[in-house]
């Protein structure tokens, strides 16, 4: 493999070629789960380099078909379904784009811009914001996730309710291919029925039909002003009461509607005692709303709608942010939720989505399931509610080690909460993708004919299984050395 390594330097360089020492930051996933082995990380600075890295590594297979190497594309490294990070096999080579974060346009008439795969999502809300313009996207890694991680997973954030998931604002693709041909398809177009929707296939594929290097975003104008409310609703109904009446009086301008229960609410007090919960839930639940509107003086019918629902019995109370530093508090709360439940201790989590008709019976039999299967266990969930997107996450009883919890119990815990999940008519993977933690459960849980095409079309674009092998499909694969990946947990 040394052939192999030394073409790679003379295409990135020598200092872009890490091998040995310490790739922790490249090889650990980001909950800290678990830990692969590289064979080295390769940093290129532009597209032509990754096209050449990825023509040089084909070339090295197809002449040592039983070498078990492979490319794993990586961004932020902030995903959450071991998707970016390689295997145990020590075989593997993580392509980071971390180097390429170029902005190369800004069209404020087309409402548009063209950046590089490795910019990260904070920067461009930095860039947008300062010409009048407003990029939505918006996660819980935004400081560090990048756009071609977000693409690859198809990532969601708080304002899918409005704007819909990374998909949505996606106008265009540049991507390397299995073959290190680069396709160019960043025109940033609306509307293009030109052939097959190229681009709607490699979003949300994980890197495993090609790896993204630019894409053309969708922007919008800023808006003159955004309020944020807090309301304390007593159970799973009323919160459903409330997200009909608010989209129906507020429409388009209902940007964000998030669900947070009192049990993930406690954790915040708990490890975050500085931040204040704007109104401790007397129910069941808490509800963060966003709503964002093009005059500075319409939050009168924010107020409305909230007086109309505690009328209605759908909110005990509400509170309403009175500047934008309000605002950010109250979302702050929000967003320490996943970070107080890793003070808190392993857990068994669960990203799922459900149609909201649904949402009520599921967390019943759910709950009811596990306190049968696991009496004492500790069920917390949070999430956007406006798009049906649940984060379900399952704790050990009081007074049991969490890491011995996590690997006795969480297939069973899996199993349970995924039959309730098909029963419901939901999905087992909403937002954070399926990468290798899923993968098994993928082809468990999708119908025969479904598998079926998506193995058709992994082996049509990456016959050998060089791109990110492992994820999303287990065994899509020519070359069979590939079978004896080991796969981390």
């Amino acid at each position: 493999m040394d052939a192999l390594l030394g073409a790679l330097r003379g295409i990135v360089g020598d200092g872009h070629v890490l091998t040995g020492g310490d790739l922790g930051a490249w090889e650990r996933d980001w909950r800290g789960r678990a830990r692969g082995k590289a064979l080295a990380v390769v940093r290129p600075a532009c597209t032509q380099e990754v096209a050449d890295v990825v023509r040089a590594t084909a070339a090295y297979v197809q002449q040592h078909p039983d070498c078990g190497i492979g490319i794993v594309p990586q961004g932020g490294n902030t995903g959450l379904v071991l998707g970016s990070t390689p295997d145990e096999s020590g075989t593997m080579l993580v392509l980071s784009l971390r180097r390429m974060q170029a902005v190369r346009n800004v069209d404020a008439t087309n409402l548009s811009m063209t950046v590089d795969a490795g910019c990260i999502i904070d920067t461009l809300h930095e860039c947008t914001s300062a010409q009048g313009l407003w990029l939505p996207l918006s996660l819980a890694a935004e400081a560090s996730c990048t756009v071609g991680g977000v693409l690859s997973t198809n990532a969601g954030g708080t304002r899918v309710l409005r704007f819909g998931t990374a998909r949505d604002f996606c106008l265009g693709l540049e991507v390397v291919t299995a073959t290190g041909e680069v396709w160019d398809g960043l025109r940033g177009l609306r509307k293009d029925n030109t052939g097959y929707d190229l681009r709607q296939l490699f979003i949300g594929s994980e890197g495993t039909l090609g790896i993204v290097t630019a894409a053309t975003l969708r922007l919008y104008p800023a808006p003159k002003a955004c309020w944020v409310a807090w309301a304390d609703v007593p159970d799973m109904a009323s919160a459903l009461g409330l997200l009909e009446r608010a989209r129906y009086s507020l429409g388009d301008a209902l940007t964000a509607f998030e669900l947070m229960d009192r049990s993930a609410l406690d954790l915040v007090r708990k490890h975050r005692p500085a931040l204040r919960v704007p109104l401790y839930p007397s129910g069941a639940y808490a509800v963060l709303l966003e709503y964002c509107a093009t005059d500075a003086g319409m939050r009168a019918p924010l107020e409305d709608t909230l007086a109309a629902a505690m009328q209605q019995g759908c909110a005990t109370d509400a509170v309403l942010a009175e500047n934008a530093r309000q605002s950010r508090a109250f979302w702050q709360v929000r967003e320490a939720i996943p970070e107080a439940q890793a003070q808190e201790g392993p857990s068994v989590k669960h990203d799922v989505s459900l149609p909201l008709g649904a949402m009520s019976s599921f967390l019943d039999a759910t709950a009811a399931a596990l306190c049968a299967a696991i009496p004492g266990v500790r069920v917390l969930h949070f999430g956007h509610l406006g798009d049906g997107n649940l984060h379900y996450n399952v704790f050990p009883p009081e007074h049991v080690d969490g890491r011995a919890f996590v690997r006795d119990e969480e297939e069973r815990i899996n199993d349970l909460v995924f039959a309730q999940v098909t029963a419901h008519g939901g999905a087992i993977a909403a937002e954070h993708g399926i990468g290798s933690l899923r993968a098994r459960r993928l082809a468990q849980v999708e119908p025969p004919v479904a598998m079926a095409m998506m193995h058709a079309i992994k082996k049509a674009l990456d016959p050998t299984n060089l791109l990110n092998p492992g994820r999303v499909l287990l065994h899509s694969v020519q070359n069979p050395c590939m079978e004896k990946r080991p796969c981390l947990p």
